[in-house]
């Protein structure tokens, strides 16, 4: 079986977020974590570009470049999505509410 690494832990070792953009964040229904949540990522066109499972806690990672990205979160609790516009690399953080 095919999965994303966990996106509960820590960065990865190495991870430099002086050269790296990482979007990360926790998707969540009425204040509580959503597991289990298909999140998509999708460039500032609209395409797909890529999809992982938030953890248990909600949590979610992806890594991208600067630029214009939508953060989709599609669960059986609901949908919602966030949009974030990082300019520069390092770590930029979101939390989707999902109704």
């Amino acid at each position: 079986m095919c999965g994303a690494p966990d996106q509960a832990v820590a960065l990865p070792a190495g991870t430099d977020l002086t050269k790296e953009t990482v979007l990360a964040g926790r998707v969540v229904a009425d204040g509580s974590p959503v597991g289990g949540a298909f999140v998509r990522l999708l460039d500032g066109t609209g395409e797909f570009t890529a999809e992982v499972v938030s953890s248990a806690s909600g949590d979610f990672r992806f890594f991208a470049a600067p630029g214009t990205w939508t953060v989709r979160a599609l669960s059986r609790r609901g949908n919602g999505e966030s949009v974030l516009t990082p300019e520069a690399p390092g770590l930029h953080q979101t939390e989707i509410a999902v109704a």
